[in-house]
């Protein structure tokens, strides 16, 4: 029983990180949409993109282990 409130638990904090990180990246999409587009950026193999945005998940998820 106790493992199985365990791996719950586990899935309710997966959860939580990627709705956190889904409104991460909107927010930070909304913040440079005059600029340019993150997503196609990204399609076009821009990495400059891909290290601000896997930097901006990284840092998510130190604060989501800092705060739960």
């Amino acid at each position: 029983m106790e493992v199985f409130a365990k791996l719950l638990e586990i899935i309710i904090y997966v959860a939580i990180g990627l709705i956190f990180c889904f409104i991460g990246y909107k927010i930070t999409e909304r913040i440079f949409k005059k600029s340019f587009k993150l997503t196609e950026e990204i399609d076009n193999h821009n990495k400059a993109a891909g290290i601000m945005i896997s930097g901006m998940f990284i840092a998510i998820g130190i604060i989501m282990s800092g705060v739960l």
